[in-house]
């Protein structure tokens, strides 16, 4: 049990420090940040790519769940830590840098980045169910090659044209 422990410690402590390389580092927040900027550089609303970005942040925490998954690696709250580790890695630099927060940059009385952020999140995980659901009508096969690639990409494009229009 105490193994178990020290693991969890020693893995919490990596993740919580910027200065070891990870696949997702602070340098990959920065850029994520920088990212934005670009589409603001280019007018791209900031609830469309933070609808991109609230994608990819589900993503990487699946990836992470499934690699601890692999590698059995289990401590408590595992999934949730994941999680907010992920968020907090985007989110808090993102209010740091300034690109969130500012107060004339609001949707439905939340930034606009975060309502993007909060929607993509929820669309990649509709997407993944909906992916599910069809893998699972067909014997656990997939109708068409890429499926699992496709239909969240579909599914982001489909809420950035909502996500315009509302805008």
């Amino acid at each position: 049990m105490s193994k178990k422990i020290l693991t969890a410690f020693i893995l919490t402590f990596l993740l919580a420090f910027p200065f070891f390389t990870r696949a997702v580092c602070p340098i990959c927040t920065i850029a994520v940040g920088a990212g934005v900027g670009l589409c603001r550089y280019l007018g791209i609303d900031d609830t469309i790519s933070g609808t991109w970005i609230g994608g990819l942040i589900i993503s990487l925490i699946a990836w992470t769940i499934d690699w601890l998954n692999k590698k059995n690696i289990r401590f408590l709250f595992r999934k949730i830590l994941v999680a907010i580790f992920y968020y907090a890695i985007i989110i808090i630099p993102l209010y740091k840098m300034n690109i969130m927060g500012h107060p004339q940059n609001k949707l439905w009385g939340m930034d606009k980045l975060l309502v993007g952020i909060i929607v993509g999140s929820a669309i990649f995980i509709l997407s993944i169910l909906f992916n599910d659901f069809l893998k699972k009508k067909n014997q656990g096969k997939v109708y068409f090659p890429f499926q699992r690639v496709i239909i969240p990409i579909l599914f982001l494009i489909i809420a950035s044209y909502i996500m315009s229009l509302i805008c």
